[in-house]
């Protein structure tokens, strides 16, 4: 999977995964040193150095940030304490009452987020369906301050045209912020600032990290603008990711390929492997005459690992989950070991049961995040699961 880089890069990203050129390590750390330092001492009053207090900026998250940027062929980059709290830095940089439009498939997090931006801030929140490019030009307003877009979706996989999405917003509200939750393919397999878009975020607890050991969320920009604001908010509110998680996701970043490959290998087998049993799959690129495929094709360098499946009945979908062995019961994905979820009642249970029903998120829906076991293993523990479940609905 070998994939050239354009954009503050000089070899292929499987390469610039490993060339960390952001460390200032004053004895040429092969890794990046943890500065476990809450403040800097300064020379005098009037020369102040680089860094003086963590809050605004630490040598381990500057290197990580540095780094975050050449791989998000952005020219601004910051990490901060979790994918929620990006997204919160980025809703800051909108003024009160601001009108905002949203997909309707958005990871329960942020749809909570908005909502809590619509109570305290009197946001003006436009959910729409991102796959229907006519429901979504007339959702958008010429003062619409802001576009936020996942693709694929979370948990519903569905596919917009990223490309029309942005064509059609810069034709109707000029001044719009573009930003694009980019977690379920993370930089190895999309990225949406070439597509211009102004912002794009992850929560980098999932396939940057890939070890689910920390917490973190990544911001970057090409507009010099966006960045200085959204610096401002990250400093104000103390959100900056800490010294010792910068450098685990440091170290867990430079696995990101063979991590992502592997797993989507997987994923790719799995797909095929449950549409064979009779389930329902969202998967990108599953049917390859399926117009989403194209669309999907456009953008994205690979389908990833995440996927969603609808057995028809809530009982059988929750005595396959709990049946599993292998595939752990979470509320995240992303991760080196297989994670298997029911939106409905975790990661998506914020979501009132009459707005879920409304978006068309099944109670009976299982997301499933696939790992890099041994596939022919998950493919035996989730054949074992579903036969658990055909039995016990006898």
């Amino acid at each position: 999977m070998t994939i050239s880089m354009d954009f503050n890069s000089k070899y292929s990203l499987e390469t610039e995964l490993l060339r960390v050129e952001g460390n200032q390590d004053q004895f040429n750390a092969s890794s990046v040193p943890i500065y476990q330092s809450a403040t800097f001492k300064q020379h005098s009053l009037d020369e102040m150095g680089k860094f003086d207090y963590t809050r605004s900026g630490n040598p381990t998250r500057t290197a990580l940030q540095v780094h975050l940027a050449k791989l998000m062929k952005a020219k601004h980059c910051f990490v901060t304490s979790n994918g929620m709290s990006a997204l919160d830095m980025i809703l800051k940089t909108c003024k009160t009452g601001s009108h905002i439009v949203a997909g309707d498939d958005l990871y329960g997090g942020s749809d909570r987020l908005l909502n809590l931006n619509i109570a305290n801030y009197g946001f003006q929140v436009s959910n729409v369906d991102t796959r229907d490019l006519t429901a979504f030009e007339a959702a958008l307003r010429p003062d619409t301050a802001l576009v936020l877009v996942e693709s694929p979706t979370n948990p519903l996989i569905k596919i917009c045209d990223v490309h029309a999405i942005v064509r059609i917003t810069r034709e109707k509200a000029k001044n719009a912020v573009l930003v694009m939750d980019n977690t379920m393919l993370s930089p190895i397999l999309c990225n949406p600032l070439d597509f211009g878009y102004d912002i794009v975020y992850e929560s980098a607890t999932k396939f940057l990290s890939g070890h689910h050991d920390i917490m973190g969320g990544a911001i970057a920009t090409r507009s010099d603008e966006l960045a200085k604001s959204v610096f401002f908010n990250i400093n104000a509110c103390g959100a900056g990711l800490a010294p010792f998680e910068s450098f685990l996701l440091l170290r867990g970043i430079k696995t990101m390929g063979i991590r992502v490959e592997r797993a989507q290998q997987n994923a790719i087998e799995l797909a095929k492997f449950l549409k064979s049993k009779g389930l329902f799959v969202n998967f990108p690129g599953l049917d390859p005459d399926c117009k989403s495929t194209a669309v999907f094709n456009s953008f994205s360098r690979g389908p990833g690992a995440v996927m969603s499946i609808v057995t028809g009945n809530v009982e059988f979908s929750k005595i396959i989950v709990e049946s599993t062995k292998l595939f752990h019961i979470s509320v995240s994905f992303g991760c080196v070991e297989s994670l298997i979820s029911m939106p409905a009642y975790m990661s998506h249970a914020s979501i009132k049961k009459d707005v879920r029903d409304q978006r068309g998120l099944p109670e009976d829906l299982i997301r499933i995040s696939v790992g890099i076991e041994n596939v022919e293993d998950l493919k035996s523990d989730l054949e074992n699961a579903i036969n658990i479940a055909k039995l016990q609905k006898l």
